[in-house]
């Protein structure tokens, strides 16, 4: 029978390639106030600092701010917050795998039942650092005032924290934090702040105080990436306490690859020591260019090869990269990507980078559906695609061929979305699947009132979704035409 994991039967854990906790973790002080049990959090930010501590770093533990009110903190406490990362994927083209049991969560309090608490936390001297994801609807002006227990949003907590802080050290510059929220907006900790000033303004909090917040605290932005998929199967689950004797309610999995960039000056960066020990971890003054190497090389790739690989036929993100025309096609469409963003980002950089995005997609053990990922997928032409396609030609006379292609692919995924009862449906191997795009039904109907010889130049002149006319492009509009005719002829 499996032991359950917790402190006390820690040490008789003894599973093949597992990797337990180096020091005395219990005896760390705390050092982080995080807002957000969620597995993004506890599958990077919290990995990247047990790691540190690991390594005699950073020296500290994390108390957890559960801010909803569903779900409960039962499971933490039943396992004193330690908990298993499984880390499986590519790396350099190798297959890797790696398990951890994390140590770095001291405790996880309720917003909801023990708000005292968690102002209790903000009078501890050795906390430094806020780290939040509340998701994005978490960063939304919401006028309350702080007194509530606990207040309603997270900024409006956050703020009586920072206020309780204040007048617990006397507003000494000493006793500022470094905010990091990685909620997935651009600038994401100058939207936080905006609104924190906002609240100081409706609470009719004293000067001295905003000039504390502004002045000895470090709101940073940041940006996240790694792919935790969270709690596995039952049978995965299964396997895995067979494999390991023991049992974990809180066990997640993730890809091998992560990022943590922080806008910071040299004492932000003093203060994040985990820095040291994890290359993925990055902090700088300007993040603006890992920002546009997801952007574009991650997540443009994305969704210009998602039509192709469905057009296709393939299911999952691995299997259509595991082929070799297809890879040949990704490499190609970076290397496309790379010349348009040249004059921004680093050559080497971006090459790194784009081996990177390559080694992600050939995970075999993330079930990627490329049907998920063409949820609003004109939406993610725009924003993703439209300012590489501009940049191209501004820089350029020639037509970028693989991102002509990519949207020769979306054009051909439309003529196999139909409309029933107010929903838009993706018919995909003779099955109907869902999809929600806020954008495509023009589209849908361009394809019922056009000829197929016509279509491209038809879509792409749709400025009303474009917000231009893409079919004005020097030579793009015929570009599309032709890579769809192929594709039409080919299932003909």
């Amino acid at each position: 029978m499996s032991i359950k994991l917790s402190n006390e039967t820690i040490g008789k854990i003894n599973a093949p390639g597992l990797s337990k906790p180096t020091v005395d973790y219990l005896k760390l002080p705390v050092k982080v106030l995080q807002f957000g049990t969620g597995v993004l959090l506890r599958g990077l930010t919290d990995h990247v600092i047990d790691k540190a501590n690991r390594n005699g770093v950073f020296n500290g533990r994390i108390t957890v701010v559960k801010s909803t009110s569903t779900g409960s903190t039962d499971a933490f406490a039943d396992q004193d917050n330690l908990y298993t990362l499984q880390m499986k994927g590519i790396e350099n083209k190798q297959l890797t795998e790696e398990t951890v049991i994390n140590t770095a969560i001291s405790k996880v309090l309720s917003a909801v039942d023990e708000w005292d608490l968690i102002l209790k936390e903000a009078e501890n001297p050795e906390v430094k650092i806020v780290i939040s994801n509340t998701t994005e609807v978490g960063l939304q002006l919401k006028k309350e005032s702080i007194d509530q227990q606990p207040p309603a949003s997270f900024p409006a907590k956050l703020l009586a924290v920072l206020h309780h802080r204040y007048k617990t050290f006397n507003g000494s510059n000493e006793s500022g934090l470094v905010i990091i929220p990685t909620e997935l907006l651009p600038n994401n900790a100058t939207i936080l702040k905006s609104i924190i000033t906002q609240l100081i303004a409706f609470n009719k909090l004293n000067s001295d105080f905003e000039k504390w917040v502004n002045e000895s605290n470090y709101f940073c932005n940041s940006l996240v990436d790694r792919i935790v998929t969270g709690k596995p199967s039952a049978e995965e689950q299964q396997l895995f306490e067979k494999n390991s004797g023991y049992h974990d309610d809180l066990l997640i999995v993730s890809e091998p690859y992560l990022l943590w960039a922080i806008e910071g000056d040299e004492h932000v960066k003093s203060i994040l020591s985990f820095e040291q020990t994890d290359p993925g971890v990055i902090v700088i003054p300007d993040i603006e260019v890992h920002r546009e190497l997801k952007l574009r090389l991650l997540n443009g790739t994305h969704t210009l090869s998602c039509a192709l690989a469905l057009n296709r036929g393939f299911d999952l993100v691995n299997s259509a990269t595991n082929d070799a025309g297809f890879s040949e096609f990704l490499q190609d469409l970076m290397a496309e990507i790379r010349l348009v963003i040249a004059l921004k980002v680093d050559s080497q950089l971006a090459e790194q980078f784009s081996e990177r995005v390559l080694d992600r997609f050939s995970n075999p053990f993330i079930q990627h559906q490329w049907v998920a990922i063409a949820q609003q997928y004109t939406t993610k032409i725009i924003t993703r695609v439209l300012p590489l396609l501009n940049e191209h030609y501004r820089l350029y006379t020639h037509v970028p061929q693989n991102i002509a292609n990519g949207f020769a692919a979306y054009v051909m995924l439309v003529s196999k979305v139909v409309k029933d009862n107010g929903e838009f449906y993706l018919v995909y191997k003779n099955e109907r699947h869902v999809l929600k795009d806020d954008k495509i039904g023009a589209f849908v109907e361009k394809w019922a009132e056009s000829p197929a010889a016509d279509i491209a130049c038809a879509i792409l002149g749709s400025s009303e979704v474009w917000g231009e006319d893409l079919s004005q492009l020097p030579g793009f509009a015929s570009a599309v035409q032709n890579y769809l005719n192929n594709m039409l002829d080919n299932i003909s």
